[in-house]
């Protein structure tokens, strides 16, 4: 466990590359249909990274302050088009202390986003594509947790003014490149795997999977998710070692070594939807009064965690 202040270089290294990206489409004098496939080849990639990192800065595992860390987190946003690393942190420190708490974990979807969904294959195509617009609608579900606070109007205001920027000095094309390559990033491409890879139960009753493949070496190590959520202080570079030191557990567990063949499975495998989710009715052992959290997910998988003393 620890800190890892060269992840700075390389956060700060990806949004320089994507900008000169977005200068160099921009003076190319190609197609804006260009920047489309740039952002689906290049562009996906590097913002996928850049989420990870600001994974990173949010479990402040950069920087010793937290508002350093903050910082990070908004100049990793700067590429995304969209405003995401302060309430990406808000809710996803919830997501590790109460996984699968229908009304505080925002990774899990909403009831009536899984039921529009179902599970057809164009359907679940279209989620996956739209994916930043499913989760930017489920905070209202999530009323333990407050939205607005000082930092979310600090990443708004200077990723906005950011967009407005570039927007003014060199035009629409780079916005194209950036917007694309963030819903690219998460959406519908192999890299969006990943949100199917983490939690959804491609073998139950297990609800956590790694993904062992090569993409992690442009990723940050993200795959090892199983591992990060067992220790969630341990940043990027050492994920493997734990792995490495504890195989006995690990190699025993269901884990997906493509994300392309797991985007495939996702698409067209009837069996898997939206509903492929563990769900909890208890916190910590203690049942909530008057929960009815499992009444929301008919179809849901559902799983009462063990009590602990």
């Amino acid at each position: 466990m620890g800190k890892n202040p060269n992840t700075f270089y390389y956060a700060l290294g990806l949004v320089a590359f994507q900008i000169l990206m977005g200068v160099g489409l921009s003076y190319s004098g190609w197609a804006w249909w260009t920047a489309l496939v740039a952002a689906y080849l290049v562009g996906a990639f590097a913002n996928h990274a850049l989420f990870v990192l600001i994974h990173e800065f949010t479990h402040n595992m950069v920087f010793k302050s937290r508002i350093s860390n903050l910082w990070g987190g908004i100049m990793c946003d700067l590429p995304n088009a969209f405003p995401s690393s302060v309430s990406f942190r808000k809710y996803h420190l919830k997501h590790h202390a109460f996984q699968g708490h229908y009304d505080i974990d925002a990774d899990l979807p909403s009831r009536w986003e899984a039921k529009l969904m179902g599970g057809n294959f164009l359907t679940k195509s279209l989620w996956l594509l739209f994916f930043p617009l499913f989760q930017s609608l489920r905070p209202p579900r999530l009323k333990e947790i407050k939205f607005a606070s000082k930092w979310v109007w600090i990443n708004i205001v200077t990723v906005v003014a950011f967009d407005l920027i570039i927007y003014f000095t060199l035009g629409p094309i780079p916005l194209i490149y950036f917007t694309a390559s963030f819903f690219f990033s998460v959406g519908l491409h192999p890299l969006g795997a990943r949100w199917i890879q983490e939690h959804f139960l491609v073998a139950p009753p297990q609800e956590t999977y790694s993904y062992y493949g090569p993409l992690n070496k442009l990723a940050f190590n993200v795959g090892y998710h199983n591992e990060h959520h067992d220790f969630s202080y341990v940043p990027w570079n050492n994920l493997p070692k734990i792995r490495e030191i504890a195989s006995e557990y690990y190699d025993n567990l269901v884990y997906h070594e493509s994300w392309t063949k797991l985007l495939l499975q996702w698409i067209f495998d009837k069996e898997l939807s939206l509903f492929s989710r563990v769900m909890r009715s208890d916190r910590g052992g203690i049942k909530v009064s008057g929960n009815t959290e499992a009444d929301f997910f008919s179809g849901m998988k559902t799983k009462e965690t063990a009590k602990t003393t």
